[in-house]
């Protein structure tokens, strides 16, 4: 029987899961990363802890599985999108800590860009908008702010990747004949690759001051990078599968036509949407990005990001001390029925889409003093829900294509009754599968279809399976009535930090 070996490097933790050839996973490791927050809004992540935990969960997996590396017939990457890293192609060193997707410290240099009327140009070519949640600035301020970053990436020593190419350059050899190589959809959230030209954009680059060499080799989704160094696993491994996060959960919860839409519940939240060959443009602040390149075709998707998801119930047990565990805000939030009047926008990194402001911060609306713990907590789960939800119209928006169901994933969906919320202010059944890690799923699909483990997507379909569905039972007036409440809180969440330095100044 083939196997699948697939490293899932996410956010808060590096995680490799161990699939069979029926989709289903025989055993997981995982180890939690150190968050760095060197200053308010920054956010960080030392890279040699990152390929320190991914081996080490490779390794743990293949045992906890019985398995060597000879009995892996491909293994898949995903990763963390948009997090940035810097290092010496000759050491193999880092240049400094990867800056992490959360991290806000370039806001400032992407109002700069937009005041010199750079953001059609960005949003055209790229199908992105110039915030800091992307790669591009990330990089520039490395090399602006590092002292000799300039001068070495000039002299042609430094690469630049996201977490998947420093994976993929480590696991093959690193300084010793490592490639450096993404894909296309991480290539694509960079704010430097053309969705037009499939290339890297030298105008982009310029305006970034970025030297091209810098760059990795893009490459399709599903294809055989390259093998392990044997001394890392055992044996050679090839390579054969690369996705960002997002789109690797797309691939494993087999959205595979245009219209079918997924969400990830993690540390933020991100809605894609399917939509084929065509490259749909957005008039809602949506991102246009590419889905996956298998052979010689690209599907596209559309694509709303919510900074905050997961990390507003991390943040109730670790700031707050209402709940112990995260497992406990169910319960609370239950033993309420509704949350009381008050609104809690989780806009501590800012607000993503459709709204786009840097600028944001958290806001709870609405207290009074019959506002009880239980109340925030289901105000939190709602505070998710809403986020989701607009994304969710927006998208329909833009593509013309109604939603039929939501497709969910990530840790927060074990929260029935926050799935039971989102059906019910989108008014759309939400669909909970049997296989929930769907992320190291799709890359270990993708791994496996160039390997030959699968013969085309349509098996892929055929093995997607359903846990649960949670269908809309809330009247659809008293959803939009919440909605528009909702709408309400986020203006006073909107352009918070701004408006405090503009009161500051003399």
């Amino acid at each position: 029987m083939p196997h699948v070996l697939a490293l899932d490097q996410g956010t808060t933790s590096s995680r490799a899961i161990v699939f069979d050839d029926s989709g289903l996973g025989l055993a997981m490791a995982q180890r939690e990363i150190q968050q760095i927050f060197p200053r308010p809004g920054w956010v960080e992540h030392d890279p040699l802890e990152i390929w320190d935990s991914q081996l080490a969960t490779a390794r743990e997996a293949l045992a906890r599985a019985g398995l060597t590396a000879s009995d892996v017939a491909a293994l898949g990457i995903t990763n963390q999108r948009e997090t940035t890293l810097v290092w010496d192609r000759a050491t193999g060193l880092p240049l400094t800590n990867a800056i992490v997707w959360q991290d806000r410290r370039t806001a400032d240099a992407c109002e700069r860009l937009k005041r010199a009327g750079l953001d059609p140009l960005f949003r055209e070519r790229t199908g992105l908008v110039l915030d800091p949640y992307f790669s591009g600035t990330k990089l520039a301020w490395i090399l602006n702010h590092v002292p000799g970053a300039r001068a070495a990436a000039a002299a042609g020593r430094l690469a630049f990747g996201t977490v998947d190419s420093w994976l993929l350059w480590k696991l093959t050899g690193g300084p010793d004949g490592g490639r450096h190589a993404t894909d296309v959809t991480n290539a694509s959230r960079t704010l430097l690759w053309n969705l037009h030209t499939a290339a890297w954009d030298e105008e982009l680059l310029a305006a970034f001051d970025i030297p091209i060499e810098m760059l990795p080799e893009v490459l399709s989704s599903s294809e055989v990078y390259g093998e392990t160094v044997p001394a890392l696993l055992g044996s050679p491994i090839p390579i054969a599968g690369i996705a960002g996060d997002q789109q690797a959960a797309l691939f494993g919860q087999a959205c595979l036509a245009p219209g079918m839409v997924k969400n990830t519940y993690g540390t933020g939240c991100f809605l894609l949407m399917n939509t084929g060959e065509r490259l749909t443009p957005s008039r809602h602040e949506l991102l246009t990005t590419p889905a996956w390149r298998l052979g010689g075709r690209t599907d596209y998707a559309l694509e709303g990001s919510v900074f905050v998801a997961g990390a507003v119930v991390q943040w109730l047990r670790d700031g707050l001390g209402i709940i112990r565990s995260a497992g406990e805000i169910e319960a609370l939030a239950a033993s309420v029925p509704d949350a009381g009047g008050i609104v809690l926008v989780p806009a501590f990194t800012g607000l993503g889409a459709p709204h786009w402001d840097a600028y944001a911060r958290g806001a709870l609306v609405g207290i009074t003093r019959g506002t009880t713990a239980a109340h925030i907590a289901r105000a939190a789960l709602e505070g998710i829900a809403f986020q989701v939800a607009d994304v969710l119209t927006a998208m329909e928006a833009d593509s013309g294509l109604p939603t039929a169901e939501l497709r969910v994933d990530g840790g927060a969906t074990v929260n029935n009754l926050l799935m039971q919320i989102q059906a019910d202010l989108m008014g759309v059944p939400v669909v909970r599968p049997r296989v929930q890690e769907t992320t190291a799923l799709g890359a270990a699909y993708l791994a496996g279809l160039a390997t030959g483990v699968w013969k085309d997507t349509a098996e892929i379909s055929a093995r997607w399976q359903v846990e649960r569905t949670f269908e809309p039972a809330l009247d659809p007036g008293r959803a939009a009535e919440k909605r528009a409440r909702w709408r309400r809180a986020v203006e006073r969440a909107r352009s918070w930090e701004k408006i405090g330095e503009e009161e500051a100044l003399p």
